[in-house]
């Protein structure tokens, strides 16, 4: 399915070592096939929680101290982290007081598949991954849709919050989370540097471990040793998180390769994990897998996002969902997909009814069939699904843009003020 397409194009794209720089202002006479006046974020002003959004996120460019957590779930675009880092660079760096904590991440490689290039974790011992996205597969999942299973004697692991990246943030720790499975206690955690734990707190009911660190790290090391063998002897690696006390915005990404809604609706400890946080802006980027085979159920697909908006609002009854429609794409490299556009009245429809905002990709793109466009100017492979690195590129200022617009609109401020604010920060 999609997720097998674009593995070695996604790892070459997320090693990106270039600085980041506004794309918009020098490609937009070259692609006329991309609808520029459809950049916007439809329905902002209709929803209260909006205005809430970006009252804080003004706050915060303007030097203030306030707390903003975005969550941004999708398939294979956010799984390698490629356009949502670019956003999250974008915001991170836009005043003094925008870089909260790294949060929520997961170590890709365990599970055999592609990592992004903003940190790296490396470990020892065989680990075995199971996806949320693959049907053959049965395990306990969390929030990430992603779990590696250990059964051998130990595994060390190192975290790197800072790696590769052509952004260079710079991210640091006092706390850690590690979400996991393995309350019959077979194994335990253990730190390399023992004196560094201050405190350690267990939540059985969201299935994670914290740990106070006596001073900020950006790099940790732990090891999983099996205390106790049995037939049944496994721990189960859901995800880390990697905590400080800073004020700002944390940009938490939740990606898989090939998953769809009903997927994630395998996620067993999914919403006892989202309940942690208090999401002030929910991104939803689901759709190309849902509607990629032409047995696509309609009916399905809308209670399966209905769903997700619901528990976002259980976790901040305020929070501000964003409903981006898939882009245009094709079925088995050589037909135009007609079923995004059966998405897209769904989304509409949601957003409609529970007061959402919209951000319409696929119009933006040029509508039905327009990624032959985009693979013919070199903005997509040749599978038409995934995007180059100059296209991701583009999306991500696409999204920043029409983000910044609605904000102006909000708070009545001068046309691309925010905007010129951030990208010449």
């Amino acid at each position: 399915m999609i997720h097998r397409i674009l593995l070695i194009s996604l790892c070459m794209l997320s090693s990106l070592l270039m600085a980041q720089e506004y794309t918009l202002d020098t490609v937009r006479h070259k692609y006329p096939f991309i609808n520029w006046d459809a950049n916007k974020i439809k329905f902002a002003n209709d929803a209260p929680s909006f205005q809430k959004l970006f009252c804080k996120l003004d706050t915060i460019a303007r030097g203030g101290k306030e707390d903003v957590h975005i969550f941004h779930i999708g398939g294979s675009h956010i799984q390698a982290d490629i356009y949502s880092n670019r956003l999250r660079t974008y915001l991170q760096k836009m005043s003094p007081t925008a870089k909260g904590q790294r949060g929520f991440l997961y170590p890709y490689r365990m599970a055999k598949t592609n990592n992004p290039s903003n940190y790296n974790v490396e470990f020892d011992g065989h680990w075995t991954g199971y996806r949320c996205s693959i049907k053959k597969d049965s395990v306990a999942w969390g929030l990430s849709g992603i779990t590696a299973v250990f059964r051998d004697t130990i595994s060390n692991i190192k975290i790197k919050a800072n790696y590769r990246g052509y952004d260079r943030q710079h991210y640091n720790f006092n706390r850690i989370r590690i979400f996991y499975d393995n309350w019959s206690s077979d194994y335990e955690i253990n730190f390399k540097e023992a004196s560094l734990i201050a405190a350690t707190r267990e939540n059985k009911e969201a299935h994670f471990v914290e740990y106070d660190l006596t001073e900020v790290r950006e790099e940790l090391e732990f090891c999983i040793r099996r205390k106790e063998h049995t037939d049944t002897s496994e721990f189960l690696m859901m995800g880390i998180e990697l905590m400080n006390d800073n004020q700002g915005i944390e940009y938490t990404t939740i990606g898989v390769n090939g998953a769809s809604f009903d997927y994630y609706n395998r996620c067993r400890y999914f919403n006892d994990q989202l309940m942690l946080y208090k999401p002030d802006l929910f991104i939803v980027s689901v759709g190309t897998n849902d509607g990629y085979h032409p047995d696509f159920n309609p009916k399905a697909y809308k209670k399966y996002y209905e769903n997700l908006i619901v528990t976002a609002q259980k976790a901040n009854p305020d929070c501000a969902m964003l409903l981006t429609v898939p882009n245009d794409s094709y079925y088995k490299r050589k037909y135009p997909n007609p079923r995004t556009k059966i998405m897209r009245d769904i989304i509409y429809e949601l957003a409609e009814k529970h007061h959402m905002a919209v951000w319409d990709f696929y119009e933006i793109m040029g509508g039905f069939n327009s990624s032959g466009y985009w693979y013919k100017y070199n903005l997509m492979p040749s599978d038409r699904i995934h995007f180059t690195q100059l296209g991701y590129r583009i999306k991500a200022d696409l999204l920043l843009q029409a983000l910044t617009k609605a904000w102006e609109t909000s708070l009545r401020l001068e046309p691309n003020s925010v905007l010129n604010q951030i990208i010449n920060e």
